[in-house]
């Protein structure tokens, strides 16, 4: 693929660059994919027939067992790779069924691959832990003790060989083909809007919901409530299957909570959560409930309608954004606050890193995929050219930037678990966000960025606890039984007019929209990490302001540190600590004191 593919369908953007994954591989049948699936077979089934059996033994020597996973990161950076290349390879166009063939196959070879090395994790946690603490002390070994850590703390929850092998087989026509359905469906959906020529993808109908003309947001939101209902008994298939999975899965692994195997992953303990969600909830009045009735003000309306939530104020400047012009701002921002930060996201424009048009087939949304430490991140947009598509960019830039500093940790211990993985990101978002606002010199449109700023932090903080309450309900029901799509609906509605206020009129056909948001079937109850992050940003960007000594510094530390020290360690040098519930009250007086400054300026008006 190229790098400078014309955006056809926006042609006032500019040339928008298209990734070039050949960093990866070159094509699907290029010779390297089938020599390196080929080279994983070889070395996995090498690492079994010499370590299977033996590794309470292997662990007296703490540098052998160091250069065993030594061998195993190795092996677990190039399957990653293939992974990646497929998976991206696949979200460029997935309405493409040769695209979608490669990217099932690949995923069956490397679960077949993958069950061959499951001994060595179960095996690890069954060493005694006298002789696993002295083994650590090796300087081989030294460096994997945090992943050791992580290890033990699944220990309990650990199946044995035969049946996680079964978990990791079945995978592939459960979880995974309910999951690949849902993407597939939802990339072929056509949504026949009022005045459009012809039926648009899910994307720009979505984008219609910030259209200054209200006709046209409803317009959209009508073609959303019709496609959605038409497809519910499917969705509700979907996710009564998903929830079931899951369910099946915990009991067996002796989870009781139905988060609490995304806590595990994420290494955070259930109480922090808890705090947070509570803290959340508790200000939904002082934040989306008061905001909301602020707008409908603004708007002239008593109330809003669902699909009002995100018009643009009257003094909103609607600037469209060329890519280039995306590019330049948000890399000025990383810049101001430090040149390394701005040049490593420099590498994502020049190389051919990010695909950003918006075209048929291409995966909903936005993300930035780590990739392996071997190689380097890839983002994926769809840009439309609108302001928050700048923030969307800042956004993602921020994980990619995170994920390149993170690399040298290692396979193993790059990875970021999802209570820090949005830290990067939502902090890219603040800068470009602040340096968008100083060149602002119209006080009006000074309160309509303000304003918007608000909107983007009500949907990162509330709107996602409000869908963690939704996640809750839905695994929670399903546990009882399997789940209607008026239940569904109505499990919606009840977490929606709970956290965003009497303000909004839902009218009908809004209670079907819970049937897009992808993480529900991806990555069940990842959400709360992006209220997390927000909240966490909010607190540090707060120090950052106050010329905390050392920040860059102990910030570029936080990000290079990847997953290898728990988020304790991380925020300790910056005097913070996520189990204290005033950390999260911090966070939230921050957008609580943005609404002030926009009363203030109402009442001036």
């Amino acid at each position: 693929m190229t790098t400078a593919a014309p955006a056809s369908t926006f042609p006032d953007l500019g040339t928008m660059p298209v990734w070039d994954l050949s960093d990866l591989y070159a094509a699907p049948n290029a010779p390297e994919v089938a020599r390196d699936v080929a080279r994983a077979e070889r070395e996995a089934q090498a690492l079994k027939d010499s370590c299977q059996g033996r590794l309470a033994d292997l662990a007296k020597d703490g540098d052998a067992l160091g250069e065993i996973l030594k061998s195993y990161e190795d092996l677990s950076d190039l399957m990653g790779k293939l992974a990646s290349y497929a998976g991206l390879y696949y979200y460029a166009n997935q309405a493409d069924p040769e695209r979608a063939k490669f990217y099932g196959d690949m995923n069956e070879a490397l679960t077949r691959i993958g069950t061959e090395l499951i001994f060595l994790e179960l095996e690890l946690n069954q060493i005694e832990e006298a002789v696993l603490a002295s083994a650590v002390t090796a300087p081989k070994l030294a460096k994997y003790k945090p992943w050791l850590d992580d290890l033990r703390r699944e220990k309990p929850f650990q199946l044995d060989e035969k049946l996680e092998r079964l978990f990791t087989e079945k995978s592939q026509t459960s979880r995974s083909a309910f999951s690949r359905l849902f993407n597939e469906t939802m990339t072929t959906l056509r949504f026949p809007v009022a005045g459009e020529a012809e039926p648009l993808t899910l994307e720009p109908t979505l984008n219609l919901l910030s259209h200054t003309d209200g006709t046209r947001r409803k317009a959209g939101a009508d073609a959303l409530a019709k496609v959605f209902g038409e497809n519910v008994r499917l969705f509700t298939l979907i996710t009564n299957t998903l929830a079931k999975d899951k369910e099946i899965s915990d009991r067996w692994r002796g989870f009781k909570d139905v988060a609490d195997s995304r806590h595990l992953s994420n290494r955070v303990e259930a109480p922090v959560v808890d705090a947070l969600v509570a803290s959340v909830r508790a200000a939904y009045p002082r934040l989306s409930h008061r905001y909301y009735a602020m707008k409908a003000r603004w708007l002239g309306m008593e109330k809003l309608n669902h699909w009002d939530r995100n018009a643009p104020l009257p003094d909103k400047p609607e600037r469209v954004f060329t890519w280039k012009e995306a590019e330049q701002t948000v890399l000025s921002a990383y810049g101001a606050f430090a040149p390394e930060m701005a040049a490593t996201a420099k590498q994502f424009f020049d190389k051919g890193w990010i695909d950003a048009p918006v075209r048929d087939g291409k995966a909903q949304g936005a993300f930035s995929a780590s990739t392996v430490p071997s190689v380097h991140p890839y983002v994926l947009m769809n840009y439309q050219g609108k302001p928050r598509d700048v923030m969307t960019l800042a956004h993602e830039l921020g994980h990619g930037v995170h994920q390149m500093l993170a690399r040298d940790q290692g396979a193993l211990l790059a990875p970021t678990p999802l209570t820090l993985a949005e830290t990067a990101s939502v902090f890219g978002e603040m800068l470009t966000f602040r340096a968008l606002l100083a060149d602002t010199k119209s006080p009006r449109e000074k309160k309509a960025m303000i304003a918007g700023k608000v909107e983007d932090m009500l949907n990162t903080v509330v709107r996602q606890i409000a869908f963690y309450s939704f996640e809750r309900k839905v695994h929670e029901g399903r546990r009882k039984g399997e789940l209607t799509s008026d239940q569904l609906n109505q499990y919606w509605l009840e977490v929606q007019k709970e956290s965003l206020g009497a303000a909004i009129d839902f009218k009908p056909g809004y209670e079907v929209y819970w049937t897009y948001i992808p993480h529900f079937i991806n990555s069940p109850f990842y959400v709360y990490a992006y209220a997390f992050g927000d909240c966490l940003v909010n607190s540090l960007y707060g120090l950052y302001q106050e010329a905390h000594p050392g920040f860059v510094q102990k910030y570029f530390d936080l990000l290079k540190a990847g997953g290898s020290k728990h988020h304790s360690e991380l925020l300790a040098p910056f005097g913070l600590d996520a189990r204290d519930p005033e950390f999260w009250n911090k966070g939230l007086r921050v957008i609580e004191g943005m609404i002030d400054e926009l009363e203030a300026m109402e009442k001036a008006a």
